[in-house]
This record gives C-alpha cells, structure tokens and sequence, in this order.
C-alpha cells in the first residue's frame, strides 16, 4: 500500500510544533509535511528531522500576507517582488531541511487584471521558482485549489494545472494532487489520478466532507488507495486532515492500509517501497498489460 506522510500542520495539534515530529515516528510514520514552516528555525526543525530519522516530503512557498488572504499570491502581478523574496526564503529553507517539494499556491485570481496577465504572472513566477529550485535538486508542486473551499481560487482544475505546467516548460514542476478539493470540484479522482501519474509529484488525501480522517466519508479511499499503489505512485501520500478526536486514536483508519511499522527507507526523497512497486509494476505490465487497464 502507499507510503503516508503524516502533515503536521493539522496531526498532532494538541502538541506543540516540535514535539510533533517524535509523535509521528512513535506512530509509524517515515515522512511529514508542512504547511508553513518558516515561523520555526530551520536549524530545530533540521534536528528533529534528524533524530526521528524523518523526511520532510514538502511545505509551501509563502503565500502572502494575512491583509492578502494568505491563500498564495503568484497569479498577482502587482505582488511579484513579493513572491520572489518568500521563494528565496523558501529555498534557504529546503536546502537546510532538505525537503524534495515546494508547494506553490497560486492564490485568489486579483480584480481588475485581465486573463492574460493573471496567467502570464503565474507562467513566469513558476518558472523563476523551478529554476531557483534546481540549485537544491527540488522540484516546484502546484496545487488546485477549490472554490468551495476558497471562493475565488484561480486554479481549480487538473485540466487547468496541466496546462499551466506545459506552459512554463521546466522539468522540475509537477502537480500537488488534493484529492479533497478535486472531489468537491467534482472530478473523477480514480480515472484523473490515473491518467496524470506522470505529471503529479505528491498526493494529498483528506475525508469529504469535513476534512477529516479519510474513512467513511463519500471518498472511496479502500479503492482509492489501492489504485494508487496499483498503478506506481512512485511517492508519498500525504495525510492533510484534521482529526476528528486524538491524532492517535483517529489512526487505526491506517491499519486498513498498511501495517504501522517503523520508519520507511527512503531515497532520494522517494519511499524505497514506492521505486521496488515500480519496477515490479512495469515488469508485470510488460508481462501482462491487461493488468494495467483502468476504469473511471
């Protein structure tokens, strides 16, 4: 089954922010992600990581300031400079913790820009971000965001995330897949997921509605999550949830999925479970490519 990332910005709440990452290896966890973490000194975080033997799989660039929504702020083009700066930070950051992804938010589309300045913003911000990102081997993840969960996101779409991705043409950016804001968009998750593996970087899974643990919910994530392992989800899946009581009590959701173990090796930011299911994947697709049809 797929390797999962515990997030703690929204597990392990009821402690405080460095006592988070003990918590999740004492669960079982290999890897965390993050929302913000440029508040704390990267010089700690790098500690705990350290200690707990934990990766930090990704967290985001900075995404504005409150007066700004803090929903992302690279589809503004009055607020570029900006934008540069926290992605600098970021990458100061990264290279200290050595993080693999930087998450971009793309932000509330501005009033009284035109279309094709929003997204031309957004093509060139990305691109300086990827290519700032190459001097620490990261890559640039972008996330489409719904709008019932943040009216106004300028991007809500896969479709859309796609294209924005051709558009700005660098080998280092990839898509931060949300299977909670793409459902409440209403797209086919098994089938979307399925038919851009190539293009997503990382996973996010989350219970609709609500938002909490990912069981029980309108997702089907038994099918879901197999699927994913199935056809060689060569990464880790994040858990952005809030729980629903104990971050520890609402876990036993994981013991469908697999067995809560210590730390999963990694390399290069990449379960080593996740590159041994690749190559047993494409061994028996070559073998049997019936096995690697999928439905909707």
């Amino acid at each position: 089954m797929p390797d999962f990332a515990a997030n703690l910005s929204t597990m392990f709440a009821d402690l405080p922010f460095l006592e988070r990452f003990e918590a999740a290896a004492r669960c079982g966890f290999g890897a965390v992600e993050l929302a913000f973490p440029c508040a704390h000194p990267k010089e700690e975080v790098a500690e705990r990581l350290h200690e707990r033997r934990l990766t930090l799989v990704a967290f985001n660039l900075p995404a504005g300031r409150s007066e700004e929504g803090g929903h992302g702020i690279a589809c503004h083009p009055d607020l570029m400079a900006q934008f540069r700066e926290g992605v600098q930070e970021a990458i100061d950051y990264a290279a200290a913790v050595d993080c693999r992804f930087l998450n971009c938010l793309a932000g509330t589309r501005p009033h009284g820009a035109s279309d094709d300045t929003i997204r031309q913003t957004l093509v060139e911000n990305l691109r300086f971000a990827a290519r700032q990102a190459q001097s620490i081997g990261a890559t640039i993840l972008v996330e489409p965001v719904d709008t019932r969960t943040h009216p106004g996101s300028y991007l809500h779409s896969t479709a859309d995330a796609i294209s924005l991705l051709n558009a700005v043409g660098d080998r280092n950016v990839s898509l931060l897949y949300d299977v909670c804001h793409m459902y409440a968009m209403g797209e086919p998750i098994a089938s979307t997921i399925a038919r851009n593996l190539a293009r997503i970087g990382h996973i996010q899974i989350a219970g609709y509605p609500g938002r909490g643990e990912p069981i029980g919910g309108e997702i089907d994530y038994d099918g879901l999550l197999a699927l994913i392992d199935r056809i060689g989800h060569r990464g880790w899946v994040g858990c952005e949830y809030v729980p629903n009581a104990d971050t520890e009590t609402g876990l036993t959701w994981m013991m469908r999925h697999k067995r809560l173990t210590p730390q999963t090796p990694c390399r290069w930011g990449i379960p080593l479970s996740a590159l041994r299911r690749q190559v047993s994947s494409a061994s028996a697709g070559a073998r049997h490519p019936e096995r690697l049809a999928l439905s909707a």
